[in-house]
């Protein structure tokens, strides 16, 4: 059974930051690309970081110099960390793995509220 489970997420302060976790099972972690979407309320779920099976990172350029996506093979687990939190960040962040065009599983989110 293919399970994707985020963590880390919460209530933070303006300025602060997170680290989300995803940890996955039922699937050949190595061989997928792996990304972090969001979606805030009223907003379409975006995607805000990459990282393929070969270890090449991409950011939305509003999130570049703040979000660094990870990934430990070794652990089945990709990482998101945020720093310099924002309000605009508060959203339910999705974790998703994608190997080619037909094969992709989703997580159920993690809510990050950033507010004072």
């Amino acid at each position: 059974q293919v399970m994707l489970v985020e963590s880390g997420g919460g209530l933070a302060q303006p300025g602060g930051s997170l680290r989300l976790a995803c940890a996955a099972s039922g699937f050949t972690f190595s061989s997928y690309d792996m990304d972090w979407y969001r979606q805030a309320p009223g907003k379409l779920r975006e995607l805000v970081a990459r990282i393929t099976s070969a270890g090449i990172t991409n950011y939305q350029d509003s999130v570049k110099g703040r979000f660094t996506i990870s990934r430990d093979n070794a652990k089945d687990t990709v990482y998101l960390q945020i720093e310099s939190l924002k309000p605009d960040d508060t959203a339910v962040y999705y974790c998703h793995a994608q190997r080619g065009p037909f094969r992709y599983y989703w997580g159920q989110g993690t809510q990050v509220t950033v507010s004072s």
